[in-house]
């Protein structure tokens, strides 16, 4: 008999987890957020620092953040690549006489969420994440054209008509019925 946990059981857990990552990310130095295809941090620094004060290297898989003559930010290896020549960097004024050091990351992949901006920082549960909705126009050619076809099959199903690739064979079996006119195909079958 499985022992598999109760709706209750499981959103507790899942609560539980949920407060425990929270609280991992509220203790680091930084704060960070992402799209599926960038990432943004934001940094808290004193008011009085100028952007010749900090150190801030973006490389393709490597990230540091410091204020110079002091120990890193952030320095580590980035959880997934990035484009350095897509990434910035700003040394933002806050209202409340603050600043903060704000970057912003360019995915290479972008068709994956990242459970860390770099590896020695604790992870977040990605399959939690609930993405925003996008625009098939925001999609590049090929992945727009696989999303349109699924798109496609899931209408035809839901009509119960045959998806693309059903279509593809009904019409093979066609040509091949009118180039072979001399074959019976009264009990041919499509699977």
């Amino acid at each position: 008999m499985s022992t598999s946990p109760t709706p209750e059981e499981r959103e507790k857990k899942d609560a539980e987890a949920k407060a425990r990552e929270a609280e991992e990310q509220a203790k680091l130095p930084y704060k960070w957020s992402q799209t599926i295809g960038d990432v943004d941090i934001t940094v808290p620094v004193a008011g009085n620092l100028k952007g010749r004060d900090l150190e801030v290297i973006i490389n393709k898989k490597k990230l540091k953040v410091a204020i110079k003559g002091q120990t890193a930010i952030i320095d580590g290896s980035l959880a997934k690549e990035i484009h350095p020549d897509e990434s910035t960097w700003t040394l933002e004024t806050l209202s409340s006489g603050g600043k903060e050091i704000s970057l912003h990351l360019d995915k290479i992949n972008k068709m994956e969420w990242w459970a860390h901006v770099v590896t020695s920082a604790p992870k977040i549960d990605t399959s939690k994440i609930q993405p925003e909705n996008s625009k098939l126009s925001d999609l590049d050619g090929e992945t727009r054209t696989m999303v349109e076809k699924m798109m496609y099959d899931q209408r035809q199903k839901e009509q119960g008509k045959p998806t693309s690739e059903e279509e593809k064979k009904m019409e093979m079996l066609k040509k091949f019925q009118e180039q072979h006119p001399e074959m019976d195909f009264s009990k041919a079958k499509m699977g």
